[in-house]
């Protein structure tokens, strides 16, 4: 397994630990009054929900198509 797989596992796993955290925060009790207030989720939990989205997504793209043979 190449060194860019590897990259894209780790890119996979800090994705999804973003996106745990970005879940837990919409469901505050902060959050849920400003998106009521206002319709949108605060700034900190839009970047926590789209850097594990774009995290994950880059992580999958190294995972799979990464690391592929080296041209001698």
């Amino acid at each position: 397994m190449g060194i860019v797989r590897i990259f894209g596992l780790v890119l996979i796993a800090v994705g999804s630990v973003l996106l745990i955290f970005g879940y837990q925060a919409t469901q505050s009790v902060g959050e849920r009054i400003v998106d009521g207030v206002t319709g949108h989720f605060t700034n900190q939990t839009m970047l926590y929900l789209i850097g594990g989205v774009a995290a994950v997504v880059g992580g999958l793209g190294l995972s799979v198509w990464g690391g592929g043979r080296a041209k001698t």
